[in-house]
């Protein structure tokens, strides 16, 4: 009889015991579970404000940028224009009238484009295709050198966020090939399907060492941008044997 009651007793003890553990597992458990999510909902946050942040750079430089070329074609462009048309309205010649006119008609066609490009509506009407286009127009007026474009793929819908980073990161790209590669000809070639964006810049400059290049700054910002947006960026390139930089966004394309 007294055997049998420290059975039961040590029964209870253990089962207690076992109840005691799983309680503190469940628990333990419950409190990790909450520590992840913690971290995970940090973690968002931290990227939001990345990716928020991010934004409101590109715009920023986006809208130097503008200025920039604002500047430029008020001086190159419009002031040639406006000096020439000062030149023919002085004339005598009946003929140079309208000559004038046309030139008046001309700058105001020029002004009415660069009010066009003072704000970032232009970024959300243009698809990359025209942005591109756009940019490498810009290259051909100044005869910088040979360009090709090429398209693969049919156009898809893009985020706007993500449209706006990749257009800062291609005006980087091509920046970077005006100052430094010296190249004879530029081709991008824009890829385009419901699973992949991507966009490769090669020119046949003068090239550079890719070990130096990845450890700047400008290198690194570019990296985290695309990193910012789910896409990445390699750059191939050798001395003397020109560069090719590819920007890739998967599964990007709304």
């Amino acid at each position: 009889m007294e055997n049998e009651g420290s059975n039961i007793f040590l029964l209870i003890l253990f089962g207690s015991l076992l109840t005691l553990l799983m309680a503190g597992f469940i628990v333990t458990m419950v409190l990790i579970h909450r520590s992840r999510q913690i971290k995970n909902k940090q973690k968002l946050e931290s990227l939001k404000a990345e990716f928020e942040k991010t934004i409101l750079n590109v715009e920023k430089e986006i809208q130097e940028e503008t200025l920039n070329h604002v500047g430029r074609e008020l001086h190159d462009n419009i002031g040639q224009l406006l000096s020439l048309t000062k030149l023919t309205l002085n004339s005598s010649k009946p003929e140079k009238i309208q000559e004038g006119r046309q030139l008046v008609n001309q700058v105001i066609k020029e002004v009415r484009n660069l009010s066009k490009d003072l704000n970032l509506d232009w970024v959300n009407a243009i698809d990359l295709e025209a942005f591109i286009k756009r940019e490498l127009s810009k290259l051909e007026d100044l005869n910088f050198c040979q360009i090709e474009f090429k398209k693969t793929g049919q156009a898809e819908e893009v985020d706007q966020s993500k449209k706006l980073v990749l257009i800062r990161v291609i005006q980087e790209c091509l920046n970077n090939v005006i100052k430094h590669a010296q190249p004879k000809k530029l081709v991008i070639t824009l890829i385009q399907n419901p699973h992949l964006l991507a966009v490769h810049i090669e020119d046949d400059g003068v090239g550079f060492d890719t070990q130096k290049a990845s450890n700047g700054s400008g290198m690194y910002n570019l990296q985290k941008r695309m990193q910012t947006i789910g896409g990445s960026i390699s750059i191939t390139s050798e001395l003397g044997k020109g560069a090719l930089v590819k920007l890739i966004l998967p599964n990007s394309i709304a």
